[in-house]
């Protein structure tokens, strides 16, 4: 037989307080914490107390609540919609409740569930859109910690958004037939240019943007968004990228984004691997460009996935330079690229005042030509150097490194797996760094930090790369006592 659906003890509901009076009795900190959270309305706020604390005086002389500075009495319940009873006297607050409902007014005593008629939910205000959370006497803690996870995933844009909607409510029903002409209209209103001007604080663009689309019958059109998926760790996903990839109706994703970023957009998602592992590619940057460029004129919204940054060694100019030529419109969000990935998990400064004021991105393989490029000059004069994907070039790096003129002595840090649970440190010096090339149980990929400033970074949870080092010359040596 089916589970029988829990009941609610508490029903929600949303209680009209524009321009209506709400009692709050009290003087100290319950009675500021609710005048707070009343405040967030569009209330008149009466506060009751003969000797308020000076944080609640402050907040009455700055909100403009009007204040009875008495001993509370029934006759300052009069008129009201709604009351606190917030003295954290148990006595007053017994005198309030009961009051309160021989005048048929709703009532909360804070911190008396007991007493109660209605209980106040965690908050969030994305005006005029509100969410409110009830947890049924698991407790605020839990309610307070909801809160916030709900608050973090909504844009502040969306109370912004709400608004426009609601001014073009009545003209989308006038204009637009039901069914899908309006289902469209409202899902690219939410999910597309309105939205996304209004993402980043351009309302006036928003507004024309909804008139656009109202006065169109045109197909909808499609939108790419180049995302930065962070070096792994799904908590290291920027809001925005979530936001986009809940909105996706395809998430096109390179090999080294881990499942559970991709698992994060829209259930309903086609999701499309396009590979871009070293040295095994499924698709073409071509091949790419050109399904980005049909997914567009196919009317989609597309999540470009890249690991890291797509402006860090993503491609992302060649896919936006098609993109731009094929008149598919995008935007760009980033992502935390492994550098500082790597730094964070050494608690290594990559920047430090006085060692290193300049950084370089860099890969290995830009030391496979005969000239030496520019940044390993900046290596030289003190700059904090990241290589990318360098394991397999590590001697060369190393070597002409020291052949340009930067110590041996100089300090490196490596991480494999940056930012997630599995991640391996080393440190060691660039003397050391060749190591890595005959370590094949580094699988993952592998970022190398060079510099003085690495010396600063925190070498607890790492192992030394002179140990491999030593190791790898021990058995070179014993292969060349058996020959």
């Amino acid at each position: 037989m089916p589970l029988a659906t829990p009941k609610l003890n508490a029903f929600p509901v949303f209680l009209r307080v524009e321009g209506e009076a709400v009692a709050i009795v009290g003087g100290g900190e319950q009675a500021l914490a609710k005048a707070r959270l009343l405040g967030q309305s569009s209330a008149v706020l009466r506060i009751i107390a003969d000797a308020p604390e000076a944080e609640l005086l402050s907040f009455i002389t700055a909100t403009g609540a009007t204040h009875i500075a008495a001993a509370y009495h029934a006759a300052h319940l009069e008129g009201v919609v709604m009351v606190f009873a917030a003295s954290g006297d148990e006595a007053l607050d017994l005198r309030v409740v009961a009051d309160a409902r021989r005048l048929g007014i709703p009532v909360n005593a804070v911190d008396r569930p007991e007493l109660c008629d209605f209980f106040t939910p965690a908050l969030v205000n994305r005006a005029p859109v509100a969410i409110a959370i009830g947890t049924e006497g698991a407790g605020p803690v839990l309610a307070q910690m909801l809160r916030t996870r709900i608050d973090r995933m909504l844009s502040p844009s969306l109370g912004p958004l709400a608004a426009l909607a609601a001014s073009f409510r009545g003209t989308a029903e006038k204009l637009l037939p039901k069914g899908n002409a309006r289902r469209r209209f409202w899902s690219d209103f939410f999910g597309g240019a309105p939205a996304r001007a209004m993402e980043v604080g351009e309302p006036a663009r928003a507004h024309d943007a909804a008139v656009g689309l109202l006065a169109s019958n045109a197909p909808v059109s499609g939108h790419i968004a180049l995302v930065g998926a962070g070096p792994g760790a799904e908590d290291l996903l920027t809001l925005r990228a979530h936001r986009l990839l809940m909105e996706a109706d395809v998430i096109v994703y390179d090999a080294l984004v881990p499942e559970a970023i991709v698992a994060m957009g829209r259930r309903d998602a086609e999701r499309l691997p396009v590979g871009k592992r070293k040295g095994c590619h499924t698709k073409s940057q071509a091949e790419i460009n050109a399904l980005l460029i049909e997914l567009g004129r196919d009317g989609k919204r597309v999540v470009r996935l890249k690991s890291g940054d797509p402006l860090v060694f993503g491609r992302a100019g060649e896919e936006m330079a098609a993109l731009r030529d094929a008149g598919i419109a995008y935007e760009v969000v980033p992502g935390v690229t492994a550098a500082f990935a790597a730094a964070a998990d050494f608690e290594l400064p990559l920047t430090l005042r006085g060692v290193s004021s300049s950084m370089v991105f860099t890969t290995g393989h830009d030391l496979k030509g005969n000239s030496l490029p520019d940044w390993a000059k900046l290596a030289i004069s003190g700059a904090t150097v990241a290589v990318y994907m360098g394991r397999s070039v590590a001697a060369e790096v190393a070597g002409r490194l020291i052949e340009a003129g930067l110590s041996p002595d100089t300090a490196v840090a490596v991480v494999e797996n940056a930012s997630l649970a599995q991640r391996r440190r080393f440190h060691g010096t660039l003397a050391d760094l060749p190591s890595l090339e005959a370590r094949a149980d580094l699988s993952g990929p592998v970022m190398t930090i060079i510099g003085d400033a690495v010396a600063g970074a925190n070498f607890e949870r790492s192992e030394p790369l002179a140990v491999h080092r030593h190791e790898g010359a021990a058995q070179a040596a014993a292969e060349g006592v058996e020959q």
